[in-house]
């Protein structure tokens, strides 16, 4: 067959930092649906709660996992798919708009009042909420910094002038948030009535069916202490749950992970969940429990590297082209088996050889990248964190908010799902240090004997 690598192309499509947007028709080329083998149809599932559960009554939805596994990829999707059922969607990362180390309520509400009316300018429809002109007027004067917006000026543009004065100056934002806190149900009901209603009933003039805001990028919030002593997730999505979800649309939050470890999760599925629980995106499962490889995961993750290779062949086609990516099919199930069944990291490898030379790649250019990989895993494990990993190991389980903390939040434990149901693994670089062997021989051994 006719060598068809378009190396350039190649290169763009394996930046782990990128986001697939569904709706383009380039960018689908590259997806493979990896639900069967995450165990969960997630968006199926956050799709259904909108259009066939309750399209006409407001929902909020929380979605988390690990932070690079394909959360954003799949809100894309789910993007896709509800315009194509009708409603209009808007999509936005909160980590353009806010400074995720140092976030409240306010924020996160102005931000979704000003996406939406965005979003709503581009297809013409227009907004000019009174309660926001007067309140835009007093913060200039509040803050000795004047707003000034002209009459025919976007709503939007309002709340951008207030972002960009504020974003660089923590003295200013924190200022303007001892401001806004006594005004956050005033707020929150100019948002819904001067803004979501006006939205949706111009929406469904058009022959829409509602509005649905999916807010990505939380999950990145900053674990730091606020003045409560809380953290910061905490304080956001449980402590004042309830005003994020007052919201009068369709919406769906992506959270921190830590959150499902935290004594309080009922407290968070109920407060901003309203009693539903976060749907979980866990990593592609590439492996079973006794560590031996899960062919289904493995096939499709060999079809997310020839995709971005060959995005306009059949994936027969693809199979037929290894040998123009890798020098040998092994080094190609070698990289998918390492990855873990992590998107980013097995991007992030794959962009690593890219950046050392051109393909075919040799199995000693990724062996060179995968010795980087856990040589940097191993810099920042600590001998209590080795303690934990063991236990990891030894019970493929996972207790309590602290060990989430210091191990998943580091990559060095991953989520996976089977029939059984959820299960533990340490990564699989880390799996071949010389001290996890020791340790698995040793509970192999203990195993057998009793």
């Amino acid at each position: 067959m006719k060598n068809t690598l378009n190396l350039s192309r190649f290169f763009k499509a394996c930046n782990p930092s990128r986001t697939l947007v569904m709706g383009d028709a380039a960018d689908r080329r590259y997806y493979i649906d990896f639900s069967d083998v995450r165990g969960c149809k997630i968006v199926e599932e956050l799709q259904r709660t909108i259009t066939r559960i309750s399209p006409d009554e407001p929902t909020c939805q929380l979605f988390t996992g690990h932070i690079g596994c394909g959360k954003s990829t799949e809100l894309q999707r789910l993007k896709a798919e509800l315009e194509l059922a009708g409603f209009h969607v808007v999509y936005f990362e909160s980590s353009q708009d806010l400074d995720m180390a140092d976030i409240d309520v306010s924020d996160i509400l102005l931000s979704v009042a000003r996406q939406v009316s965005v979003s709503l300018e581009a297809i013409g429809i227009k907004l000019r909420p009174g309660y926001f002109a007067n309140l835009f007027k007093e913060i200039g004067d509040f803050l000795q910094t004047p707003i000034e917006l002209s009459a025919e000026a976007e709503f939007s543009l309002g709340i951008a002038k207030i972002s960009t004065r504020t974003k660089d100056s923590p003295q200013l934002r924190n200022q303007l948030r001892q401001y806004l806190e006594p005004r956050t149900n005033s707020i929150l009901q100019a948002i819904n009535e001067e803004v979501l209603d006006k939205a949706i009933e111009q929406l469904k003039y058009r022959g829409q069916k509602g509005l649905v805001v999916i807010v990505d990028n939380l999950d990145r919030v900053d674990m730091r202490p606020v003045a409560s002593g809380r953290s910061q997730p905490e304080y956001l999505f449980i402590d004042r749950g309830e005003q994020l979800r007052r919201l009068k649309c369709h919406l769906v939050y992506t959270i921190p992970l830590a959150l499902i470890f935290s004594n309080e999760y009922e407290t968070l599925k109920n407060r901003l969940g309203g009693g539903i629980a976060p749907k979980i995106l866990p990593m592609v499962r590439v492996r079973q429990r006794d560590n031996s490889d899960y062919e289904p995961g493995m096939l499709l993750l060999r079809q997310l590297v020839l995709a971005r290779a060959f995005p306009d062949l059949s994936w027969d086609a693809r199979q037929e082209l290894i040998l123009e990516i890798f020098d040998h099919p092994d080094t190609l199930d070698r990289l998918c088996r390492v990855s873990g069944g992590h998107i980013r990291n097995l991007l992030g490898l794959l962009y690593s050889c890219l950046q050392r030379q051109d393909p075919p790649f040799a199995r000693e250019c990724l062996e060179a990248v995968i010795k980087d990989y856990r040589d940097d895993l191993l810099l920042a494990i600590n001998e209590e964190e080795w303690e934990l990993l063991y236990e990891v190991v030894h019970q493929q389980s996972l207790k309590g908010e602290s060990e989430y903390q210091r191990l998943l939040r580091s990559m060095f434990v991953f989520e996976y799902r089977d029939p059984a149901g959820r299960w533990f693994g340490i990564s699989p670089a880390l799996a071949e240090t010389e001290k996890v062997l020791a340790w698995q021989q040793k509970i192999n051994i203990n195993a057998k004997y009793c």
